[in-house]
């Protein structure tokens, strides 16, 4: 029975715990995300994430990367709660590691100092040992995730074409894998990453010797960098939905034909309903591919006029 004198937090959890003891929720389910949770009991983010981690502690539930939060397998007795770690026993590489598996599994709203402690197993106030607080942890989980997944090759593709188009894939690539990238990385604002400030210069090198000065090749790499973020930040939203409503884009698309047609159907949007009747499919992967190819089709162009000279050879 759910104690409705208990704190938000404890009366959800113990809600979701009386789920998984009726069979309702078995092990290897997913768990409501914070998002969900959030919306549903109409509590803060920050509450719905003392849901979690109170589930945690308890063993009913574990996160399971790329996936999210899930019911744990059932054992014989309540593992036992882990002490807390010395500080000594942290370094910033674990904690940035912990705090990344956890966005790219919850993403950023389920993020906190305390739930990086929890799955560390140590103390809260430890961990500002080695962060000084929860900007300068995303910093490092930026710039940790920048320098992993951008690894420029020994041998540079030939053509300036090649080796952009490289670094527009390896950047979308990091967005697919790390959903909460795109949105955290700000283009009007851009953070000291020093991972980022490589992926840079490498562009501005494969651009250098076109004809084009300075700041027209940082237009040139701005623009690459904000065609994969602006794509990629569809990414995390996506993801929140489908746990939400449990319904992909495809599913939810179908939900909303009935009150398309009827807008098309007055006849003043004869393009759009010639579309709904192909049975378009919004496929990211294959838009960003594409997308890349017409910018870079543009710069050729741009590249291509009396004033520029002839572009190198692709």
């Amino acid at each position: 029975m759910v104690d409705r004198e208990a704190p938000p937090y404890a009366r959800i959890a113990a809600e979701l715990r009386g789920r998984v003891e009726r069979g309702e929720l078995v092990p290897g389910d997913r768990m409501p995300s914070t998002r969900e949770i959030s919306r549903t009991w109409g509590v803060a983010i920050a509450t719905a994430t003392k849901v979690i981690t109170a589930l945690r502690q308890d063993g009913v539930v574990r996160t399971v990367p790329g996936v999210g939060t899930v019911v744990a397998a059932p054992s014989t007795t309540r593992p036992p709660r882990r002490r807390a770690e010395p500080a000594a026993g942290l370094t910033a590489g674990r904690i940035v590691a912990a705090a990344v598996a956890i966005a790219d599994a919850e993403g950023l709203d389920g993020l906190s100092m305390r739930r990086v402690a929890t799955d560390l197993g140590a103390g809260p106030m430890s961990l500002y040992r080695h962060v000084a607080d929860k900007d300068d942890l995303l910093l490092q989980m930026m710039d940790a995730v920048m320098r992993q997944e951008w690894q420029p090759p020994a041998r540079p593709p030939a053509g300036w074409r090649a080796q952009l188009e490289l670094a527009g894939r390896t950047l979308w690539t990091a967005f697919r894998r790390h959903p909460w990238l795109a949105p955290a990385l700000s283009l009007t604002r851009p953070q000291p990453v020093a991972g980022g400030m490589a992926y840079t210069e490498w562009v501005l090198t494969a651009l250098d010797g076109l004809g084009l000065d300075l700041p027209a090749m940082f237009d040139v790499h701005l623009t690459v960098f904000n065609y994969a973020r602006g794509t990629a930040v569809n990414l995390e939203p996506e993801a929140a939905a489908q746990a939400v409503t449990g319904l992909d884009n495809e599913q939810w698309m179908e939900t909303q034909e009935a009150a398309l047609r009827s807008i098309v159907g007055t006849g003043d949007f004869p393009h759009f309903e010639r579309i709904l009747s192909m049975d378009f499919d919004l496929d990211l992967d294959v838009m960003f591919e594409r997308g890349l190819g017409y910018l870079l089709d543009g710069l050729r162009v741009a590249l291509d006029t009396p004033n520029r000279g002839a572009v190198p050879p692709l």
